[in-house]
């Protein structure tokens, strides 16, 4: 399968070609935003306030980067585990949240949220976040700096790897896999 280089913001028209599976390469602002940021954004919501960026289009990618180094833009990049952001995401979705990085498997409700509010989740490479970091071009923390690590930040991506685990289509990366492993009789 043939590798997809992308922007975020995401254009809606291209959600219908990212299906589980289809490899991207992401370039363009993401966010981050762990448990507590999911958290407090929801909170603002339910008081009907702004969030802290448009979310409109948006991708958000679940990590807290370790410390920068001198010279460096961002630490060790690596994603977190999403099923922590479950609770949260379906309420961003309906906001307008295009696409959601991370790693693991994510509950039906997810899934349903994913296919109900046209958007899709990416996972990454676990275990590789020094290698991630080299995609980030820049990184600015733009909301709930008491957070420290989880605070959400504005990224700048250039060519950052992923994989679609779940399509608006209701395709799911972690049982196709499965069932084809299993295939293989190993």
């Amino acid at each position: 399968m043939e590798t997809l280089k992308i922007i975020s913001p995401i254009d809606e028209s291209l959600i219908k070609d990212l299906k589980t599976g289809t490899k991207v390469l992401i370039s363009g602002t993401i966010y981050t935003a762990r448990d507590a940021a999911h958290l407090k954004m929801v909170q603002a919501l339910e008081k009907g306030e702004e969030l802290p960026f448009d979310i409109k289009g948006q991708t958000i990618y679940y990590m807290g980067p370790s410390p920068a180094r001198p010279g460096q833009v961002i630490g060790s990049a690596g994603p977190t585990t999403s099923g922590r952001m479950d609770g949260y995401t379906p309420q961003l979705l309906s906001k307008g949240l295009r696409a959601i990085i991370g790693k693991g498997n994510r509950s039906s409700k997810v899934i349903q949220a994913l296919k109900k509010y046209n958007a899709v989740y990416l996972v990454t490479f676990g275990g590789a976040g020094a290698l991630i970091s080299k995609c980030i071009k820049k990184a600015e923390v733009i909301a709930y700096p008491e957070l420290a690590a989880e605070a959400v930040m504005r990224l700048e991506v250039e060519d950052f790897p992923a994989i679609v685990a779940n399509d608006i289509y209701g395709s799911d990366l972690y049982l196709t896999g499965r069932v084809a492993y299993q295939k293989t009789g190993v």
